[in-house]
């Protein structure tokens, strides 16, 4: 079955929770996750749950476990603590729960933002995975990085991405 196939019988509405990590955020000040809610809403998907975090792995960690037992969600999005300064706890967080990595997740964004932003890319640590046959994927918290992602990585692949997850 080829790719265009396989896409065709993936499901067009995602059941998603949205995390955002940040100790200064609040759901006023928080227009990355606003804008995730937004566009996934917009792109007929379901957002069932919305969490501010601050920076503190614990807390992330038992937040994501109990959301990986939740039947109704089949993904989550995060957004914020990618980067590479001392309080940028996602990713090791996330990566503790993650059985599959989705290399091509990080790779991709990494060479869209260059295209941007250029060499600055480095610094970005997205990422994506699977854990418990729901998939995770970690964006920065900058807005623009945000909206390219998922503009041009998450809507066209969300439903493809949880299909292949749960298979």
């Amino acid at each position: 079955m080829s790719y265009l196939e396989h896409k065709e019988l993936s499901p067009r509405q995602i059941d998603v929770a949205v995390i955002t990590v940040s100790d200064s955020r609040t759901l006023d000040t928080d227009e990355s996750g606003k804008l995730i809610i937004n566009s996934l809403k917009e792109g007929g998907h379901h957002v069932k749950e919305y969490l501010i975090i601050k920076n503190n792995p614990a807390d992330l960690l038992e937040k994501l476990e109990n959301l990986l037992k939740r039947e109704d969600i089949t993904a989550i999005i995060t957004t914020g603590g990618t980067g590479i300064s001392q309080h940028d706890i996602t990713v090791e967080t996330i990566s503790q729960l993650i059985d599959k990595k989705i290399d091509g997740f990080g790779e991709l964004f990494r060479l869209l933002t260059y295209q941007e932003i250029g060499t600055g890319s480095i610094m970005s640590r997205a990422l994506a995975g699977v854990a418990k046959g729901k998939v995770i994927i970690c964006l920065p918290g900058s807005v623009d990085a945000v909206k390219l992602a998922v503009d041009r990585i998450i809507l066209p692949e969300i439903g493809h991405l949880t299909r292949e997850a749960t298979r």
